[in-house]
């Protein structure tokens, strides 16, 4: 793994707030920004959730200061309503929050994590007063709104959703999206391109990277970590585990996160009989959900193709990628936008037997699974945020001191900023998998 690069400040260190209605502990995409900022002598705060009133409110993380404003036991909101007031709480919250620092110290930039994409409107005083904005769309909230209450694309709802996004987007100095496909959409609707920038969920491979395996059971592991949503597909992994339990006997399915969703999905296994073989687990920090990944066989990403997950970005693709575990993922057109069959082994997405096919044959064939992790291993250390942190670095100076974004970083930003692996090593693995 190549080592992190060193960054030195020209003049005073800035001031920079975040604002995210998340867990930071557990964001890795929040956490890579600030810990970046903090680590080149940035002095930077967060105002963050809190998942539990054992929690400080107030701590400091690797140099980062955390203040943990609302709390939230569990993302278990089902009802539009149930969603929707806590987010108007911490907006509220945050917004106050954010004008008695301001005016205590002022920031030079306010970087605002969505969902949702008003809370941008939190950093009012200090725009009002010449901070920049910077709106990060982790997720682009209408589609995903659709996706999770099963609402038309033309409803009003999710028309209104369209202008929030507009107004948000206007609002803010800059934008940044999670991807290349939001990218296109986002600008078509709502901002200019020369407004927005692309950051995928590039890995820190000084926390995401190969480590000593610990396990010493005969197990199969397999595992997926993060929220328990409706196009995350988990009920298809559920529904295939007994067709790999019949080739692999010592198969078990780990799942770690929490959503909506979980409780229907504890049926589920119960109703299959897969409550041994199915479990499930609370979320953890990024630093510790890391070790678990790492003593997986095997990780899935099940994602339906019909919903918003054909376009959602998975981060877990290229942490289990950096750790050296091996990947099956349903064939969404995002993630065969980044990826090919040299470093995944996809399957038809909402198929279980198809599922259940590729974990067996991964995990049954040693060839095929070392070369999977070798091509994915250097796959993930080219796309590593080690290699991208210095495009975020200068998208924040360039903000600050109000001058354009160097060509070279909008290039990479929006159309080459990740180097696809080799087809003539994915016609090879091609050669490894018997159809």
């Amino acid at each position: 793994m190549s080592p992190i690069p060193s960054y030195q400040l020209n003049g005073p260190p800035r001031r920079i707030a975040m604002i995210t209605h998340s867990f930071y502990e557990s964001d890795n995409r929040v956490l890579r920004y600030a810990e970046t900022l903090a680590r080149r002598g940035d002095l930077v705060e967060v105002a963050a959730l809190r998942r539990s009133a054992k929690m400080p409110k107030e701590e400091v993380i690797k140099g980062v200061r955390v203040f943990r404003l609302q709390d939230r036991p569990g993302k278990t909101e089902k009802s539009k309503l149930a969603f929707l007031g806590p987010v108007l709480r911490f907006l509220l919250v945050s917004s106050w929050w954010l004008t008695r620092r301001h005016l205590r110290a002022r920031y030079d930039l306010v970087h605002v994590h969505n969902i949702p994409d008003f809370l941008v409107f939190a950093a009012w005083l200090p725009k009002l007063m010449g901070a920049k904005v910077l709106l990060d769309i982790h997720d682009i909230v209408p589609e995903f709104y659709a996706s999770k209450f099963s609402e038309a694309g033309d409803s009003r709802t999710v028309k209104a959703l369209k202008l929030v996004e507009r107004a948000s987007a206007r609002f803010a100095s800059h934008v940044i999206l999670a991807n290349h496909l939001w990218f296109d959409q986002y600008v078509a609707r709502s901002a200019a391109s020369g407004k927005c920038s692309v950051f995928i969920n590039n890995v820190d491979g000084q926390v995401f990277q190969r480590r000593r395996r610990t396990r010493l059971d005969d197990k199969r592991i397999i595992l997926f970590p993060g929220g328990l949503q409706w196009h995350q597909g988990l009920d298809i992994a559920i529904r295939a585990m007994p067709l790999v339990l019949e080739c692999i006997p010592l198969a078990e399915f780990h799942i770690y996160g929490e959503g909506g969703r979980k409780e229907e999905l504890m049926a589920l296994a119960r109703e299959l009989g897969l409550t041994v073989q199915v479990r499930f687990f609370d979320p953890r920090p990024v630093s510790e959900i890391a070790e678990v990944m790492a003593q997986a066989d095997l990780g899935v990403v099940p994602k339906r193709a019909d919903s918003f997950g054909n376009e959602a970005y998975s981060t877990k693709i290229m942490e289990f990628m950096s750790l050296g575990v091996p990947v099956v993922a349903s064939s969404t057109k995002i993630d065969r936008f980044y990826f090919n069959d040299s470093v995944v082994r996809f399957f038809e997405s909402g198929n279980p037997a198809a599922l259940a096919e590729a974990v067996v044959e991964v995990l049954q064939k040693d060839g095929l699974r070392r070369h999977l992790v070798s091509n994915a291993l250097d796959y993930a250390e080219q796309n590593s945020w080690q290699h991208r942190q210095h495009a975020y670095l200068a998208l924040v100076d360039a903000l600050i001191q109000s001058r354009p974004l160097p060509l070279d970083e909008k290039t990479a930003d929006n159309h080459h900023g990740w180097k696809s692996p080799s087809a003539d090593v994915a016609a090879e693995i091609d050669k490894l998998v018997v159809k």
